[in-house]
């Protein structure tokens, strides 16, 4: 459903991602890994178009989409959770979830229960202004927010970073829920037992390059792991 070709980034004068491709088949859980820096965020940020790419090519469904607007993205089917559990502050829950479904020109019924059947809390807190949620809600309402797009296609940046345990295992499940209910997924994630539970593939980046990709055990290939390794 998602492939990237040949695709090279850059900040300014500065490139990050040099030449990389990858694929993520649709229904599958592809894991997206290496240490800080080596261009994950950028890599998401290139496939939804809040970076433009130098070079190369991001197809969709069949489709190249390496020049539309993340709008015209998100409506093609792709969904996107930034790192950092970003929210609207000053907008409710409620708003939050309003204005994501104005963006994709979702009008169906019923899309945002179905996106609190994964996160139930969020029921209790539609008049809160998302910027006094904790942590872990606004990381469960980032999520939901992409949800109610009804994406084909779900881009996670680290979704458990600097989460509380408990919302944590609340987020792995939810994950699981969505990759058992036959939604593609590519899943930036630092921690190896948790892709292990989860992906399906994993492709691990270095310096902006794809240095190793291949099936979910593979990983435990001690050969990966020290690509991983701080």
């Amino acid at each position: 459903m998602l492939e990237v070709r040949d695709l090279h980034v850059s900040y300014g004068r500065a490139q990050v991602l040099f030449g990389v491709g990858l694929e993520a088949p649709a229904a599958s859980l592809v894991c997206l890994m290496g240490r800080n820096g080596v261009g994950k965020t950028t890599l998401l940020k290139a496939v939804m178009g809040v970076l433009p790419a130098r070079s190369g090519t991001v197809t969709f469904d069949g489709r190249d989409i390496t020049k539309l607007k993340v709008h015209e993205r998100v409506r093609l089917g792709l969904g996107y959770v930034p790192q950092g559990h970003e929210t609207f502050p000053q907008l409710t829950v409620a708003e939050n979830l309003q204005v994501a479904r104005e963006t994709a020109g979702n009008r169906r019924a019923g899309v945002v229960d179905e996106a609190f059947d994964l996160f139930p809390a969020l029921r209790g807190l539609l008049k809160r202004r998302a910027g006094f949620l904790s942590g872990g809600q606004q990381q469960q309402l980032a999520i939901a927010r992409a949800l109610v797009t009804e994406p084909r296609m779900l881009l996670l940046d680290e979704p458990t970073e600097g989460i509380q345990p408990s919302i944590v295992l609340e987020i792995e499940e939810a994950i699981r829920q969505l990759h058992a209910a036959g939604l593609g997924i590519l899943l930036v994630e630092q921690y190896l037992e948790l892709a292990l539970r989860l992906a399906d593939r994993f492709v691990i980046l270095d310096a902006g390059e794809v240095v190793r990709s291949g099936p979910a055990d593979d990983l435990r290939d001690e050969s990966v792991r020290r690509l991983l390794a701080v």
